[in-house]
């Protein structure tokens, strides 16, 4: 699934610009993921940014030929991400479902023998009810259109299937609750089970929130509950992981395919977000497409054991106490680094009325791409923040279970340890002695892990200085603003 995720360095390989995507070419940038790239389907995104509601309309009349070949909706699939209604405003939440049903009656006037959209995903999902409410909201407009507007000699499919997207750690450690309500609450109302359900596990949110190893352990939680619940109630899982190229959220990337399909084993979709396609070169990531394709499939997820399920909880709320106790102290410090991290889309501006955002405690946190590329671009790896004292605190058993459920997790941290700038931390604890606390954590988890982290590669090097300089000039934005690039190119994706 490709996504609009807006973590790249470079420009797109479509297009001559400097890396950012206007609304109005994202229905070609569709048009080539599916064309040229050969993903199977494409995320378009109405939640907190502006979406071309004219985006059927655009890809049938300029590209009649290829979607008569490759039918949207059968062959090809684009999948409407719609705004949490719960979260912020829902001004695009009627324009996105009107979207869905005007596009049915374009492709019935063309022939075309699917409808081209039929399912749409819920983010920050809670509660079973919010996935109903899409669903009965739907039916009530497709019948509405249907009675008033009833010049069409076709009448409207009233059903759109809803994925719920899952993102906090708590939330994914009781999926199987959310599930199980829903399929009661579907059951009454349409009398049947779900056709299917497809879990879409947040793997980027979560980090923000508790830290990357409480994300991942939560997520290997969830994956063997889905499989549970399928088990039990009868209906397929098909669950869908959002991941992006840094270790911090995902570490899905052309370069580690192959991890990435063992490591999240189960999983049937993975996004496809804008570093991955657009911070490599073309027939790589033309290649780790192709090879999700063989490779997701075939995944099984790894059960957990019920004996092991009370040790991972435990492992997961000690990662997420040393990572949030430890941020919170240094959030502040981050800001002018926030601000200064380039725009890749056109977001809505967060100006109170719009705006929504992730929160730990009292802070405020930017979103996870800005958050992950402001502390790469200054040597300090998000991965750092609270994982050594976290190491440090397992017990045997604790240990061995974030290694049973966490593959590599080792080559992981190893990987993320090459972009570490000690001498930028010690810069920053000499106003803030809490960096000090990141320096502790960078020794432990060497010591855990008996080696000692530092760049080698030239690349790598040139990243160890460039963030020296951000450091240096962290005071002019326009600098640094250029050197987050600089260094996002360096490691192949923004944040």
């Amino acid at each position: 699934m490709a996504t609009q995720h807006p973590d790249n360095a470079h420009g797109p390989f479509w297009d001559d610009g400097d890396g950012f995507v206007a609304a109005h070419e994202e229905p070609e940038e569709c048009l080539v993921c599916f064309r040229d790239l050969r993903v199977q389907e494409f995320m378009w995104d109405w939640e907190g940014k502006y979406a071309d509601e004219s985006v059927i309309d655009k890809l049938f009349s300029k590209h009649y030929a290829y979607f008569k070949k490759h039918l949207l909706g059968k062959n090809a699939f684009l999948t409407f991400r719609l705004p949490n209604v719960w979260q912020e405003k829902g001004y695009s939440l009627i324009r996105a479902l009107m979207v869905i049903l005007t596009s049915e009656d374009f492709a019935q006037d063309l022939a075309f023998r699917s409808r081209p959209l039929f399912e749409v995903i819920l983010p920050m999902t809670e509660r079973a009810e919010q996935l109903m409410y899409i669903q009965t909201s739907f039916q009530k407009l497709a019948r509405f259109k249907d009675k008033v507007f009833n010049h069409h000699k076709n009448n409207n499919t009233d059903y759109v299937e809803v994925i719920p997207l899952v993102e906090g750690v708590e939330d994914q450690l009781h999926i199987t609750k959310l599930l199980d309500a829903y399929v009661r609450l579907h059951e009454k109302f349409f009398h049947r089970k779900p056709a299917y359900i497809r879990p879409f596990l947040a793997r980027s949110d979560p980090a923000l929130i508790s830290g990357f190893v409480a994300n991942v352990l939560a997520n290997k939680v969830a994956l063997s509950e889905v499989y549970a619940f399928a088990k039990k109630t009868g209906v397929p899982v098909y669950p869908i992981i959002g991941a992006g190229g840094l270790i911090f959220r995902g570490g899905l990337n052309p370069a580690r395919i192959k991890k990435f399909a063992a490591e999240y084993a189960g999983v049937r979709t993975a996004t496809i977000q804008s570093a991955f396609r657009y911070d490599y070169p073309l027939n790589q990531v033309k290649k780790a497409i192709a090879y999700l394709h063989r490779a997701l499939p075939k995944g099984k997820a790894q059960p957990v054991a019920g004996k092991d399920r009370a040790a991972l909880l435990r492992v997961i709320k000690k990662f997420s106490v040393a990572y949030q106790s430890t941020l919170a102290t240094l959030i502040t410090d981050l800001e002018p680094v926030f601000g200064a991290v380039p725009k890749r889309r056109e977001r809505r501006q967060h100006i109170g009325l719009l705006a929504y955002g992730r929160r730990m405690g009292k802070n405020t946190l930017p979103r996870a791409i800005s958050f992950t590329a402001a502390l790469y671009s200054i040597g300090v790896p998000p991965e750092f923040i609270g994982l050594g004292r976290a190491l440090d605190s397992l017990n045997d058993e604790e240990r061995k279970i974030v290694l049973k459920y966490y593959r590599f997790f080792a080559d992981d941290v190893r990987e993320a340890s090459r972009y570490i700038n000690r001498d930028n931390i010690e810069t920053l604890a000499r106003t803030n002695p809490s960096w000090r606390l990141v320096a502790e954590d960078i020794a432990l988890a060497e010591k855990f892990l008996g080696t000692r982290f530092a760049p080698k590669t030239t690349k790598e090097l040139l990243h160890h200085s460039l963030t020296s300089q951000l450091l240096l000039q962290r005071k002019n934005k326009e600098a640094v603003s250029r050197l987050i690039v600089e260094t996002g190119k360096l490691r192949r994706s923004l944040g």
